[in-house]
């Protein structure tokens, strides 16, 4: 006799499944374990006592010989009404997100497939499971209302207050019947386990302004990873990353020290823009004082080549002609001491009576002008 069931496997195991009572409405209520197989006697007893109720049976007499001669055609009725029980119960029909797990006295026999199934009553049970549903597990304090599930501790030794929700179907029924005794609450500490694995190797900041995505992407991979190695035959559909605060009893404090990192960020980035700022115009004033000391030595070494190029020029005529040579050095001496100052001129060939005044013709020249 096939019956439906929510998660609790074949024994009426706790754990079942919150969304699969409305999809089972309108079904025959589901048996929550083997079912006592009846008493084939005592079912034809009642039924003859029902057939011969209807049909006027009692009385002794012509009345006693016509229930006589009726008793074979109730026996029949009787047969096919049991013929009738038992292939209601043998039957099935299963949707197309259904499936069933046949047990035959109690051992896995086969799974039943969407469609008309045969299950012999009362050797061979039907168990069905609906594979294709989605069944959502919320976690944290918003979820269950068990305010530590949410608590966990960061990486870098804080804690974060998070609500999420994992979301989940059946993909072996097998394995989802026979090898999880409570899969609600397998579900719930596998998720619980691995949400705390990832964020205990994360830091606290980047879990609540960025890391939300790939943090629910590793935490869903890790569980699903575990319930395979249980050969639990559920897959993870999804994980929803709801909420992720500090706990509310230090909220406030937090969002202080929030603040404070602002301001010190803010801080940081003016002081380093003021620090790129100097170190800019430090490097210009230095590239600016190394040219002109650049040009300052090149303009040195040429005047020092220049001048040696000029001694060694007049050193050369000077050696051509060295008694001109020391005559014209002689007069151009002379020429720059004696130009800027009055001067007077004695002839000596006059015994040094005769005294003419020198005219400076600049003077001369400057009068006239005036």
């Amino acid at each position: 006799m096939p019956y439906n069931s929510n998660s609790g496997g074949p024994w009426g195991g706790g754990g079942g499944n919150r969304g699969d009572d409305d999809q089972n409405k309108g079904q025959r209520p589901p048996n929550r374990g083997p079912q006592p197989v009846p008493d084939i006697d005592e079912l034809m007893r009642k039924g003859q006592e029902k057939i011969k109720g209807i049909m006027g049976g009692g009385g002794g007499g012509r009345g006693g010989a016509d229930a006589g001669g009726m008793g074979k055609g109730g026996f029949a009725l009787i047969a096919l009404a049991v013929v009738g029980l038992w292939a209601y119960n043998s039957f099935y029909t299963l949707k197309e997100e259904e499936r069933s797990v046949e047990l035959f006295l109690g051992e896995f026999s086969k799974i039943g497939n969407p469609g008309l199934n045969f299950a012999p009553w009362p050797l061979v049970e039907a168990v069905v499971l609906n594979v294709t549903s989605e069944r959502t597990e919320n976690i944290g304090v918003g979820g269950s209302g068990r305010g530590s599930e949410g608590l966990m501790l960061t990486g870098d030794e804080n804690i974060i207050d998070i609500d999420f929700q994992l979301v989940w179907n059946i993909d072996d029924p097998k394995n989802y019947l026979f090898k999880l005794e409570d899969p609600q609450e397998t579900i719930r500490a596998v998720a619980e386990s691995a949400m705390r694995e990832v964020v205990g190797r994360s830091d606290l900041a980047p879990i609540l302004n960025r890391d939300r995505g790939a943090i629910s992407q590793e935490v869903e991979e890790l569980v699903q990873v575990t319930l395979n190695s249980y050969d639990s035959g559920i897959n993870v559909v999804r994980l929803n990353f709801d909420k992720a605060d500090p706990p509310t009893e230090v909220i406030d404090y937090f969002r202080d020290v929030q603040a404070a990192e602002q301001d010190r960020d803010t801080s940081e980035k003016r002081a380093d823009a003021y620090a790129n700022t100097v170190l800019a115009q430090a490097r210009g004033q230095s590239a600016q004082l190394l040219q002109e000391a650049e040009g300052y030595r090149a303009q040195v070494v040429n005047i020092a080549q220049g001048e040696a190029s000029r001694f060694i020029a007049v050193y050369n005529e000077y050696a051509k002609a060295p008694e001109v040579t020391r005559q014209r050095l002689y007069l151009e001496t002379m020429e720059r001491v004696l130009g800027d100052i009055e001067k007077v001129i004695i002839d000596e060939a006059s015994g040094g009576q005769g005294v003419v005044p020198y005219l400076p013709l600049n003077q001369l020249q400057s009068g006239g002008s005036n």
